[in-house]
This record gives structure tokens, sequence and C-alpha cells, in this order.
């Protein structure tokens, strides 16, 4: 089979899709054609050139390859949509870094590094969103549930794995999950919300969403 009749194979799966296709899966396109990994992957590699000056592009995530919509096209793209995608609280977001950059933690360790309780809706919201899994539990009293991200989580955000996530050093957690895609209604979103807390050293409400001791 042809590179060109293979590529087209590939752009017409990969854009056809709902989800990120992963080699296998991209293998099974071409029946007996015997196609390996690194032939996959030099294809892939081809088709990316292809694009390269699209608004669209081919790019590999945690599950699996798809095309999205280049960053700098958003603001174009937000305009098609009559409603402002609502954003999370920042409890949710400091729960979530909590999970992203100190993975596996029981809710008990996020607590201890909040300083203050974590709601039972905060991680059911994660949980539904399908960004936090249970990795496992704790030997411990109790045997807390082990919390970690998922696939999606990587995926929402352009990633590959968690070493591709930035130094918290380096970025606001806002920042850091600045491209998620946060679609839940205006309602879900407000549940979420946690009711300000104040700092024991200052007694001033905490603006700010990094997270002390992530590392």
């Amino acid at each position: 089979m042809k590179e060109n009749e293979v590529l087209k194979v590939l752009e017409a799966a990969l854009l056809c899709t709902d989800e990120p296709l992963n080699l296998s899966q991209l293998r099974q396109l071409f029946g007996v054609h015997d196609i390996s990994n690194d032939q996959m992957r030099h294809h892939l590699a081809m088709l990316q050139l292809d694009w390269k000056e699209r608004g669209l592009e081919l790019v590999s995530l945690a599950s699996g390859w798809r095309f999205q919509s280049r960053p700098e096209m958003q603001p174009y793209l937000a305009r098609l949509s009559a409603q402002r995608p609502p954003k999370y609280s920042r409890a949710v977001l400091e729960t979530l870094a909590i999970i992203a950059w100190r993975q596996p933690v029981t809710r008990g360790d996020i607590e201890d590094i909040r300083g203050v309780s974590v709601s039972t809706q905060i991680i059911r919201t994660l949980e539904e969103r399908g960004w936090i899994e249970v990795l496992g539990y704790r030997d411990a009293p109790g045997r807390p549930a082990l919390l970690g991200t998922s696939k999606q989580f990587l995926d929402d955000l352009g990633l590959r794995s968690l070493q591709d996530l930035p130094s918290l050093e380096e970025v606001d957690v806002a920042d850091a999950f600045e491209h998620l895609s946060l679609q839940d209604s205006t309602d879900d979103a407000e549940q979420t919300r946690e009711p300000e807390t104040e700092d024991s050293s200052t007694g001033s409400q905490r603006e700010d969403i990094r997270i002390e001791g992530v590392s």
C-alpha cells in the first residue's frame, strides 16, 4: 500500500473518530497489511507535517492520537458558543492540583496540604469529569482510597504523560489547567464552590491558588 494511501486512511479515521486512537487501533485499519508500530509512527509523523500549517494539528496523547484545534484558534472557535464555559472554584482546582502533582494521595493527605476539609462533592465532581480515579488503597486503618489522575485528565490537558506537567515552581495552577475542557453546566459548577477560608496567620481570605508543599 502506497504511503499517500495510508495517510488518507489515517487522516479519515482520525478526523471521524470522537476519541483518540492508539497504535493498535490504527494498525487494525489496514487489515491484512502488516504495518509495524515503528512504521505507523513514521506515517503519523508524515501526517503531522502535512497539517503543519493548518488550523488543526495531529497530537499524541496519553490514550492515543487525535486531531485538535491549535491553541491560537480557540478565541475564534469560542465565538461559536453562545455560553461561556464556567470555571471551577479555587477549591476544586487546588484539589485537582494536589492529586496531579502528589499522587497517589488520600483525601486526608489533600486536607493536610490544603488545611481545610475536602467536601465529598469536590471529589465526586472530579470523578464524574473522569479526571481522577482510585489507584488503590493505603495499608492503614480504614484503608483510605489512593487517588490519582486518569488518562482523560492527560488527554484534556493535551499531555502524553504526567512527566509533561509543568513544575508548580514555574506556573500558577490556574495557568496549568487553562486548557481543560470545562463544559459542565453553571449549576454543576456552582455546586463545587466552597466557602472561602481565612488564613490563620493573616485573617484574610486566601485569593491565590498556588499549592504550598506540592513539588
